[in-house]
């Protein structure tokens, strides 16, 4: 039997993630911290994405960040296949364990039934999946999950604390049961900042039902700053890039997901929701090929193992919203903030306040 949630302790145990310590590939022992492990071409790992591209500025490109970490620390062979739609995913699986790669890793929920399908079908290929997870029991998957709910949270009572107008917005990539803590939790964070800060901050949100639709999503950015909305979060991939044009180009806030991504509108970001999937994969790999984490479980990563959290920059931020926004995160992790996750739990969080 799979475990459905592996604990922080056990996690931290296991894999060491706040402290990034580094495994050697197969055949090694781990690095305290002094030599770099020793490198090992023998060992293929290939990423396959979602539709969003390897370049989509979020969670694709940071998943190949962690896999291109594992090439230059380690020398492994790393590659990643794109898929442009659905169906190249098991297409694309195939092509990954043809070609030999020991670890296979799929990145986003929308994999999640192909990668299950192709662990059982290939019970000697290791595989794991970002934002997805092991539902059938394989014992050659493993399930990387985010508590995106705790990041979405605190970039929340950043939107709200840094509007003008007291309108909000979020634009989410496709609707679904996994995509739905960004949201809520978002909203949750709005909320938690009209009560400590006395504001009366209304929130506004739509879905694009796409991760690759930049003009998409500026077309909703746009209507919604027309609406009155000066600051925007996304978590849409390369969709919400365009919503991050629409906020420069109207000279409104706007706030990243997955990575810093200040970057691409200096003058606009305030902040972004982090998810730090590089470091994850990273680590993880180097688990899963070693021998250290054998597979067939999903760990569940939050705020408590610094696995989220919002972005270093902060230029833009007065000090006291980013402080604040750091002691909210504290509190997620001491349990004094409980984000929810869905519709229900989000009505329920705001009669309780």
């Amino acid at each position: 039997m799979i475990d459905t949630k592996m604990t922080r302790r056990a996690f931290m145990g296991t894999m060491g993630f706040g402290a990034m310590a580094a495994l050697a590939g197969c055949g090694g022992g781990a690095s305290t911290g002094g030599d770099a492990p020793a490198a090992d071409a023998n060992v293929k790992v290939t990423m396959i994405t979602d539709t969003g591209g390897v370049n989509d500025q979020s969670f694709n490109q940071l998943s190949w960040a962690g896999m291109q970490k594992l090439g230059a620390d380690l020398g492994w062979d790393v590659s990643y296949i794109e898929s442009k739609q659905d169906a190249d995913y098991m297409t694309n699986i195939d092509k990954a364990v043809d070609d030999g790669a020991q670890l296979i890793w799929g990145v986003g929920f929308a994999m999640g039934d192909a990668v299950n399908e192709a662990a059982e079908a290939n019970p000697d290929v290791q595989f794991a999946i970002v934002d997805s997870t092991n539902n059938n029991g394989a014992a050659n998957l493993t399930g990387v999950t985010f508590k995106q709910e705790e990041c979405s949270f605190a970039v929340g009572y950043v939107a709200a604390r840094m509007t003008t107008s007291g309108k909000v917005g979020f634009v989410g990539g496709i609707n679904s049961e996994y995509m739905q803590p960004f949201e809520q939790g978002y909203y949750a964070g709005v909320e938690y900042a009209n009560k400590e800060q006395g504001l009366s901050v209304t929130y506004t949100g739509q879905w694009a039902e796409s991760f690759g639709d930049a003009a998409k999503g500026k077309s909703i950015a746009q209507k919604m700053i027309q609406d009155g909305a000066d600051v925007l979060y996304h978590a849409a991939g390369g969709t919400g890039n365009g919503m991050i044009e629409a906020c420069a180009e109207a000279g409104v806030y706007a706030i990243g997901v997955d990575m810093d991504q200040a970057h691409l509108a200096p003058e606009a970001v305030i902040t972004s929701a982090l998810k730090k999937v590089d470091e994850a994969i990273y680590q993880i790999s180097q688990q899963l090929v070693s021998g250290e984490l054998a597979g067939g479980s999903n760990i569940v990563m939050g705020a408590a193992e610094d696995a989220v959290g919002i972005a270093p920059t902060h230029d833009l931020l007065p000090d006291e919203v980013y402080n604040g926004a750091l002691e909210v995160i504290e509190k997620i992790k001491a349990g004094e903030i409980v984000v929810p996750t869905n519709a229900d739990e989000l009505a329920a969080y705001k009669a309780s306040l």
